[in-house]
Parts: C-alpha cells; structure tokens; sequence
C-alpha cells in the first residue's frame, strides 16, 4: 500500500477515534473533570486507533516484519503516540482556555486531534508498523 492511501485509512481510522475520545470524554468528565478525563478518553481512542490502524491500514506492513507479541506492538504504539499526544493535548488546553460552552472541549479533540495527525502516521508507520 502507498504512503498517500496509508495516510488516507490513517486519518480515516483516526475520525473513529475522534468519535471514541469525544464520547468517552463527555462521559468521563462529570467525575474527573475535562482535563482528567481527557488523559482517560486519549487512551481509549488510542487503544481504538490501535486496533484499527493495525486490522486494516497497516495490515500488510505487519504481515512483512513479523512484529512479535501483540502486547509489545499495543505498549509500543501508546509510547510512540506520546508525541502526537503532546501536541494533541496542548492544542486541546489552548482551546479550552480560550473558548466557552458545550461544544468547547470536542472542538479541542478535533484540532487536537488535527495537529498530531502528522506525527502520529510517520511514528505508527516508522516506529511501529515497520516494513521489514
């Protein structure tokens, strides 16, 4: 699969995980606020992200490198997703700081979610769905 199709099922994979964030997000933030509930809601698009990204962009990639155990490719997809989540997180406290209402903090998973898009496909596709 070429890089540009590869991108292309990443940020497709990537919108489902913007549905799971936002509504893990909005469940989670009644008892750990926006912030905490945040990290929480990252994770499980994250973990999302993972499983998708794995079944069905990257799926030739991993059937080439024979990657190990499925537990070492999940911890190594989380850790290499920090950078994007760095990137991902700031841009979600600037909006949520500079803007109000109900729709504020999906906004911020959005652009968010933009802004760590880029480091997040060359991270999963260098670091962890590498071709051998």
């Amino acid at each position: 699969m070429k890089i540009g199709r590869e991108f292309l099922s990443f940020a497709v994979v990537g919108a489902a995980g913007f549905v799971v964030d936002v509504v893990v997000l909005y469940l989670l933030a009644p008892l750990l606020g926006w912030y905490g509930a945040r990290v929480l809601s990252f994770l499980a698009a994250a973990t999302a992200t993972w499983a998708l990204n794995r079944r069905y962009t990257f799926s030739a990639r991993r059937a080439n490198n024979g990657s190990g155990s499925v537990l070492r490719e999940y911890l190594g997809y989380l850790v290499t997703m920090l950078g994007g989540a760095v990137v991902n997180y700031g841009a979600y406290v600037l909006v949520l700081h500079e803007m109000n209402g109900a729709w504020a903090p999906a906004l911020g998973v959005a652009l968010g979610s933009c802004a760590g898009l880029v480091v997040n496909f060359l991270s999963a596709r260098y670091l962890v769905f590498r071709a051998k």
